[in-house]
């Protein structure tokens, strides 16, 4: 009870959190973008964006669940998984992104590419932070060890007139 207690006064505010989201998987997402384009040189740009996601969001969520949430320790394998289902949206949207502008563009160039790539981040980024905080590393859910007990009262009577309202209030 008390751990608990301390955890949740440690949970930083909404303002705080999204500080540190945007520190953490910021930084990550921008040393992601690189390690893109350089593994997209060895291979295709797809599985480049892929082996990457991997890495980065196993690395995001620990950096998530030990500094921006204040998990107080390590993801869970939980946390992690869920993690992994807004890191496939946000894999969609940067791919839907890129390739569309290679649609558009024959051959777009490194730095506009990069524009597109982390602006499609960015827009996923919102949207993880919200189900990261309000979801995956939400406060307000019991611990899956710990069931909540119900409070077991008895009841005696000071009559044994049924009638007798006063005979229902009386705890023993």
């Amino acid at each position: 009870m008390e751990t608990a207690e301390r955890q949740e006064q440690s949970a930083p505010g909404a303002i705080t959190a999204f500080a540190r989201f945007a520190l953490c998987g910021g930084g990550v997402g921008v040393a992601s973008s690189f390690a893109v384009a350089a593994l997209a040189s060895w291979m295709p740009w797809v599985l480049a964006n892929a082996v990457i996601t991997v890495v980065s969001t196993l690395l995001a969520t620990e950096l998530h669940a030990r500094f921006t949430f204040g998990a107080g320790g390590r993801a869970t394998w939980r946390q992690h998984a869920q993690s992994a289902g807004s890191a496939a949206a946000a894999y969609a949207v940067t791919c839907l992104a890129t390739l569309g502008l290679h649609q558009l563009m024959a051959a777009p160039g490194a730095v506009l590419e990069q524009v597109v790539y982390l602006s499609a981040a960015a827009l996923a980024g919102a949207g993880r932070f919200a189900l990261l905080r309000l979801v995956v590393f939400a406060r307000n859910r019991p611990p899956a060890a710990t069931t909540a007990r119900p409070v077991h009262t008895t009841v005696a009577r000071a009559s044994s007139d049924p009638a007798d309202p006063a005979s229902l209030c009386h705890a023993a």
